[in-house]
């Protein structure tokens, strides 16, 4: 099947048909924002002057009450919720008929949707069924006369095929009532039949999609059907996930398809099992690849077993539960299952259908659509086993189990139980109607008083049924009453009575319901709905913290304590459910509860791709299989497909490695870990670590720190303001980074953080441990990594640290060692570490103290740290390391000492990462564990393996790095024009504000090899002409005076085919200082802005897209005569040179013929159109200059970069907005 072609079928539908249904329902008065009146006169319905029939007017008074049931929604929404539930109950059934049609299924034998199929690439083909009108009439029950009336009019094909399709739908009714007549509790005609979309026959017809855009062949497996159904309502899932969610729309929240083979494993390893446990030598095990064989047990285990295992099993006695059963997928492949047994046990092939259907297979759902669709899926298996099975049906003689659970909110009990008449106190021979004027009610007695008190009790048990589903709980112990209920109403459904009669048809759904939760079963599987805690209603919420409050994270965990209570003592479950439970902390009572009252069987944990149609980046899988009956110390068996690639086909994956991916652990040894998780993969010296040695938490303290409330208000890049008591160094998390380094932010903290304790959002923890040495950690991220902090930081909640009274570095060193990143695998299975995780790291005493360990840490302390000040976004950035390495005079020379010692850094912190995890092993006494790393996971910015690791192409790496590596010399060059750098003085120089203080320094000295620009107004221009002291030409300088004037033209080539290695696309025929200016005037700031994180230090004045002036001004040394300064020193001159380049230009066309003058009216136009950009531009500039804005580098680069208009480039990324 090609779900390709219906999940870009299915959406497009949903459009199609709810747009249908709309126009359909104006047609009978039914609007948008009102509905019309109708008025019954005679044998005719009058709607806003038009005559319909006196049946047309009586269904769209029925749509109108269904309209009217959500009593506590807005119209608008009643409106909206009634299109789409009638949008998708005829996309139902058409989907229903296509699936008919294609399998030969109707008993006429034609086509009801489609022509025959030689006929289908006509797009002009009817439906078969049109041809032969007058043949199929009195099958479907229709007035053939009527039928041949149409066929001869000639002009009646529409209304003729209306008849047809409609009547084919009543036939079906009998059948399949779920899908083609209703859900309801109400026992009414179907009114739904009036907004049967139009133009059926015409080309525009909303069947043409369901026949063209999806193959016949996707349509012979009976799954097409759910996948429809899924890629139906995709979008609106889309809409609602996420959001705390209304009950009418938890379906399409909480739903996800279930692929084939996950289906099979889970119907395979609970009904398969149950069967091959009593009948080891079936050959069914022989025909379920996805079966897991259990493990080897102990003696007394095997014992336990023997004792809760029947010596046999009668097939007929066999029930199985779907408390979320969708579509039915599940429920289809119990049916192959089942079937199998039957025919293993010497049941005829025609008579097993019946058996499962009625004795079998149970499935439930809140969602109506969903629960028509499994109805129809589990009769079309039936129906491929038993040809008459749809007689049967209609017999009497088979009845689904399949039941979309319903509301209670409208019944009224007491007037119903007085219709029924279960004691016969009403008058014999009097007719009644169940609305009848109510007489006086008289109470019932003996076992009549149990049955209305139960009716009673249900009712207030489903009033939330559309949103609390298959977790009401429904005692058992009512089961005798509800069986005896049943009969009851069996028979006043059969009887003369019509009020009884009615009255039972409305309760007899209500019981059935009841039934189904009530009784235990051998086996519920289930794909359970998905629903974190943060996205249920109140409703939802309060009752499941109250009824499931061990499993009240998720709805999902909530359904396997429910299915804990509707097993049977020796029945089995097996869910596949998200594999959150296995390890958060959240889930701790869920899952002592499984491991202390149930046994677990096996876990098939998938992880990445579970869901590979529906993006399982979302939805990690597992698959939970387990028994009812506790067994101490069994051996479980757990599936690591985790560990597989992420993209891989996980069905795949499983049949062709599953026994070397398979761990046999006793359940028993899961609880030696704190929380117990389900840590299936670590090697018994792990686990037992964490009995042997004690947690982090008795000798150290682990916290998160402050959360703001408002970072923007609070928090600042170091780079973006002058340094001042003000603000102190904070600690963020940041990317995966070992040892030392993320230090980029720092916080308000005036007056000791006077301000941020005052704010009502704020919020300070830990705040004894401010400014102390510590060790900082990334609470979120792909690894855990733990860096060394010294004195004078302030920490985020989303950079916890550790602190610990004395030395810390021995600590440091175990907590990066490959042993604690096993451990965190198991304490902190998500991407989020947090304190509570860290706390509970095994950590023996002699690593407090350990000697080896302090000097392997200190060692890598200090390579760290060198590494991230070769940066200069560190605030302790020196010097450019190609100018460090410079002591040659080839540029090229520099970058290749660069590269070695960078990769011998990179080799020896390797070197001392290995020892640290060799001896962490020691110290834990642990040999069967491997950490062994490679120089790709050394975390230094510098060691190109691990900068570069995403990069497929490996021999591209040192390329990337090097063109990196070059573009960083380029900005460490323009700080040095901006008098940041001085190639005098290593580190910062000058980052005060307005400029103050500037010119000390440069009369100073500070700026005397390369002299620093006077006004940090730096040119960009695209042609050598324009400017004589632009970017270009000063960094030409800078080569010059850092690697000499003998090999300034070998330079400034190797710069610019380093350039083009990564930063630039080469280009034909481009000079060295070209590809420079290049370089500088189109990818220079973009790259300044990622690399400072969209809070550039170096402004770009831009006059526009011409690019007909850009300059680049320091933040730091911006003062309010800056914007003067440029208008007069560069852009009023520039105006000049560009009219003096139009005359002459004008001139040499006057002398030019052919392509030449052809080539000069070009350049003339650009010319052109940057003298009306720059004169715009300068307009602008001088509105700007006269305002003599101020900057306060307090409020930061977004707040400032927003004060200039337009002038500046990329406002609305960097600002936030755009300007006006």
């Amino acid at each position: 099947m090609n779900t390709k072609n219906l999940k870009a079928y299915a959406p497009k539908a949903r459009k199609q048909f709810i747009e249908a249904i709309r126009k359909r329902a104006a047609h009978f008065g039914i609007y948008e924002d009102r509905i019309a009146e109708v008025r019954i006169e005679g044998g005719a319905a009058i709607i806003e002057g038009r005559a319909f029939t006196r049946k047309e007017g009586e269904q769209r008074k029925r749509l109108e009450s269904k309209i009217a049931e959500r009593a506590s929604a807005t119209y608008q929404e009643k409106y909206d919720m009634f299109t789409r539930e009638m949008a998708y109950t005829w996309f139902n059934r058409l989907a229903a008929l296509r699936y008919m049609e294609i399998h030969d299924y109707f008993d006429h034998g034609f086509r009801v949707l489609s022509p025959v199929k030689s006929h289908l690439s006509n797009a002009d083909s009817l439906p078969e069924i049109l041809n032969h009108a007058s043949d199929v009439a009195e099958s479907l029950n229709l007035d053939k006369d009527h039928i041949i009336e149409l066929q001869l009019a000639g002009d009646k094909e529409e209304e003729l095929y209306r008849e047809l399709l409609l009547g084919q739908c009543h036939q079906l009714a009998k059948i399949m009532p779920q899908i083609f007549k209703g859900l309801a509790f109400e026992a009414i005609d179907d009114a739904t039949e009036l907004l049967l979309p139009n133009n059926l026959t015409k080309t525009d017809s909303i069947l043409k999609g369901l026949i063209n855009d999806i193959p016949e062949e996707d349509w012979q497996e009976i799954e097409v059907i759910g996948w429809l159904y899924q890629f139906y309502i995709s979008e609106h899932k889309d809409a609602v996930i996420g959001k705390v969610v209304k009950s009418e729309d938890i379906p399409a929240a909480t739903q996800l398809f279930t692929p084939n083979w996950i289906v099979k494993y889970l119907v395979q390893n609970s009904v398969g099992r149950q069967w091959l446990a009593t009948y080891p030598d079936s050959e069914l095990k022989g025909k379920m690849e996805y079966y897991i064989e259990p493990a080897e047990q102990s003696e007394d285990v095997i014992e336990q077993l023997k004792a809760i295992t029947p010596t046999s099993i009668d097939p007929e006695e066999i029930k199985v539960l779907d408390p979320a059963c969708g579509s039915g997928h599940i429920l289809v492949e119990v049916y192959e299952v089942l079937r199998e047994i039957y025919l293993e046990r010497g049941y005829r092939l025609r008579e097993i259908p019946e058996l499962i259907l009625t004795k079998n297979i149970y499935g439930l759902d809140i969602d109506d659509r969903a629960a028509q669709l499994a109805g129809f899926a589990l009769m079309m298996k039936a129906r491929e086993d038993d040809r008459r099975i749809f007689q049967r049906v209609e017999d009497g003689e088979v009845s689904l189990n399949v039941f979309s659970l319903q509301s209670t909110e409208h019944l009224d009990i007491t007037k119903l139980w007085k219709a029924l008449d279960l004691e016969g106190n009403q008058q014999a021979g009097v007719t009644r109607g169940l609305f009848d004027t109510p007489e006086e009610f008289i109470q019932p007695t003996s076992i009549y008083k149990d049955y209305f008190e139960l009716l009673q009790a249900l009712k207030s048990s489903f009033l939330q049924a559309k949103t609390r589903g298959s977790l009401i709980d429904i005692d058992h112990q009512l089961i005798n009453n509800l069986l005896a209920l049943k009969a009851e109403l069996k028979n006043k459904i059969q009887g003369p009575d019509p009020a009884g009669k009615q009255a039972s048809m409305i309760l007899f759904p209500l019981i059935c319901q009841s039934i189904a939760l009530a009784q235990n079963y051998d086996c519920i599987i289930a794909n359970p709905p998905y629903m974190g805690s943060n996205g249920m209603n109140k409703e939802l919420k309060a009752y499941v913290s109250k009824n499931y409050s061990e499993a009240k994270s998720d709805l999902y965990s909530c359904f396997v304590i429910a299915a804990k209570k509707q097993l049977a003592k020796t029945g089995v479950a097996s869910f596949i459910t998200i594999q959150g439970w296995m390890f958060l902390s959240s889930f701790d009572e869920f899952r002592k509860k499984l491991l202390t009252k149930s046994t677990l069987l096996n876990i098939n944990h998938i992880g990445f791709n579970s869901f590979p149609s529906l993006n399982s980046k979302i939805a990690l899988g597992s698959c939970l299989t387990f028994s009812n009956h506790h067994i101490p110390n069994y051996l479980g068996s757990y599936i690591d497909l985790n560990s597989g690639s992420q993209s891989a086909d996980k069905g795949v994956l499983f049949t062709s490695s599953k026994n070397e991916r398979t761990h046999f652990v006793n359940n028993n040894e899961f609880e030696k870990i704190s929380g117990s998780p389900i840590a299936y993969w670590l090697s018994d010296s792990l686990r037992d670590s964490f009995e042997r040695f004690k947690p982090l938490s008795l000798s150290a303290s682990a916290g998160k720190g402050i959360d703001t409330g408002d970072n923007e208000k609070f928090l600042r890049a170091w780079f973006e303001i002058e340094s001042s008591v003000k603000w102190v160094p904070y600690l963020k998390g940041g990317g995966v980074k070992r040892w030392y380094g993320n230090r980029e932010f720092v916080i308000n903290w005036d007056e000791d953080g006077k301000e941020l304790k005052s704010f009502p959002k704020s919020n300070l923890r830990n705040s004894k441990n401010f400014f102390k040495e510590g060790i900082n950690w990334t609470r979120i991220g792909i690894k855990p990594s733990f860096r060394y902090f010294e004195e004078g930081f302030i920490f985020d909640s989303t950079g916890p640290c550790i602190f610990k009274d004395g030395d810390i570095s021995s600590l440091l060193g175990y907590l990066n060692s490959g042993i604690v990143t096993s451990f965190l695998k198991v304490l902190s299975a998500t991407l989020d570490f947090q304190s509570g995780h860290i706390s509970k790291i095994p950590v023996p005493d002699a690593v407090y103290s350990d000697k080896k360990l302090k000097t392997f840490a200190d060692q890598a302390i200090d390579i760290s740290r060198e590494d991230f000040n070769l940066f200069e976004t560190s605030p302790d950035f020196k010097v450019s390391p190609l100018v460090e390495k410079s002591s040659g005079k080839l540029l090229s020379e520099s970058m290749s000492n660069y590269f070695i010692s960078s990769h011998s850094r990179a080799e020896l912190l390797l070197e001392l990462e290995t020892e640290i995890d060799a001896h962490s092993e020691q110290l834990l006494g642990v040999d069967d564990v491997s950490t062994q790393k490679e120089i790709s996971d050394i975390t230094l910015l510098a060691n190109a393996q691990y900068r570069y690791s995403n990069v497929k192409e490996k021999e591209s790496v040192a390329s990337i790095f090097s063109s990196d590596t070059l573009c960083e010399l380029l900005s460490y060059c323009l700080g040095c024009m901006m008098g940041r750098y001085s190639l005098d003085m290593h580190g910062l120089v000058y980052a005060r504000s307005g400029n103050k203080g500037f010119k000390d320094l440069l009369t100073g000295g500070v700026y005397k090899s390369f002299t620093a620009d006077d006004d940090s107004i730096i040119p960009l221009a695209s042609e050598e002409w324009l400017f004589d002291d632009d970017a270009t030409s000063r960094f030409k300088e800078f080569v010059k005076k850092v690697w000499g004037v003998e090999h300034l033209s070998e330079n400034l080539e190797f710069v610019a085919e380093t350039l083009c290695l990564h930063a630039l696309k080469p280009k034909k025929g481009e000079s060295a200082m070209d590809t420079v200016r290049r370089y500088f005037s189109t990818q220079f700031f973009k790259d300044h802005c990622k690399t400072y994180k969209k809070r550039p230090i170096y402004w770009l004045f831009s006059s526009g897209k011409e690019k007909a002036f850009e300059c680049l001004v320091y933040l730091h040394r911006y003062n309010e005569g800056t914007l003067s300064r440029m208008r007069t020193e560069y852009v009023t001159p520039l105006m000049g040179k560009y009219e003096a380049q139009h005359t002459l230009l004008s001139e040499q066309q006057l002398q030019a013929t052919g392509t030449e003058s052809r080539g000069i009216e070009k350049d003339l136009k650009s010319l052109e159109k940057k003298q009306a950009e720059l004169r715009a531009f300068d307009e602008q500039l001088k509105h700007y200059a006269e305002m003599r804005i101020t900057l306060d580098l307090d409020d930061g680069v977004k707040a400032n970069y927003g004060k200039f208009g337009n002038l500046l480039a990329d406002v609305k990324a960097i600002h936030g907005k755009a300007v006006k």
